[in-house]
């Protein structure tokens, strides 16, 4: 409960034998957001120049009473210290310290090495990301009713063993209360609700091709395959030469599924059983060619995921460069 986790991996395998898998994005199927550390969003920092109070303090205090016999208005109450504020929004401290230590206890878990700045970054953009998921659920209608969110405290409670046990896990975890895992709780439900809504707002078809590569790690290996293919022959002889276990098949992709934008700028540029001339990528030198393209072809399990994942984030981007986002300093 609360443990963040990547939501997508991806993979590059560079052998030969492996050409199928070099350029795919390997994802993992769960749509649980919690992390968007592939994320790089451009820094919205507002400046607080204007501002003397420490950030979390309120700005201006009670005025002192002319009148002797006035009663005092009551003091106003100090807001908790904010790592954020996002559109309005206070992302608290206490709550960010808290998503911080089991993101760094996750990461020890998988054997993964990440500095304190680049844990701070991940789990603070994710924070943000979620506030304005749920400041977008709200926007488009949906309501979290006071009944289902006890519900799913009840639930919770019923999971950790009772009330005691998950009053002590808010405390352990950065909750200063019950009101302010509440708080919490519900914006985690709503930003679900409008991620869900993103997600499944994206076709499960897409205009694709399929495609068969030839690698070689020498561009000279690559110009002379290419000068054979000029001269007549075969390129599915010559990818099983290079690639006997796959024939070099890297099968049907969409746009933005794979890891070379390269190689999938000549894909799309080339008509079905046209080859490419020499394309330079990390993984080495490669001549493709397009087998078969279809405008509405069924997406695989994986590249489905994959423009998930697409939408998902540049709705998250575009939301981020509108939005009013002023962090601690």
């Amino acid at each position: 409960m609360g443990i963040i986790t990547p939501m997508f991996s991806q993979t590059k395998v560079g052998t030969p034998a492996n050409t199928n898998r070099l350029l795919h994005r390997a994802r993992e199927a769960s749509r649980v957001l919690r992390v968007l550390s592939a994320l790089l969003f451009a820094s919205l920092l507002l400046s607080l120049a204007a501002c003397n109070a420490p950030f979390g303090l309120a700005l201006g205090a009670t005025a002192t009473p002319t009148v002797p016999t006035a009663t005092p208005a009551p003091p106003t109450a100090t807001p908790e210290p904010a790592v954020a504020i996002v559109n309005g929004e206070r992302l608290p401290v206490r709550e960010f310290q808290g998503q911080l230590a089991q993101y760094k206890d996750a990461q020890t878990s998988l054997n993964e090495t990440v500095t304190d700045e680049e844990a701070s970054k991940a789990v603070l953009e994710d924070m943000i990301a979620q506030v304005l998921l749920a400041q977008g659920a709200k926007a488009g209608g949906f309501e979290l009713s006071d009944e289902a969110l006890q519900a799913r405290i009840d639930a919770l409670q019923t999971k950790v063993g009772g009330a005691d046990q998950l009053l002590k896990w808010e405390t352990n975890n950065g909750f200063d209360s019950p009101a302010a895992f509440r708080v919490a709780l519900a914006r985690s439900l709503e930003a679900a609700w409008m991620r869900d809504k993103i997600v499944s707002a994206v076709p499960r078809t897409a205009d694709q091709v399929h495609v068969q590569q030839i690698l070689l790690y020498n561009e000279g290996d690559a110009n002379a395959v290419l000068e054979q293919l000029k001269i007549g022959a075969e390129f599915d002889t010559l990818a099983a030469q290079y690639d006997p276990n796959t024939r070099g098949d890297l099968g049907w992709f969409p746009r933005g599924y794979l890891l070379e934008p390269a190689i999938e700028q000549a894909a799309f540029s080339l008509q079905a059983g046209d080859y490419s001339g020499v394309i330079q990528t990390e993984a080495g030198f490669s001549i493709i060619k397009v087998l078969e393209r279809d405008a509405n072809h069924a997406l695989s399990p994986d590249a489905y995921l994959a423009l998930q994942d697409a939408a998902l984030k540049s709705w998250i981007t575009e939301q981020r460069a509108a939005a009013n986002v002023v962090l601690a300093p």
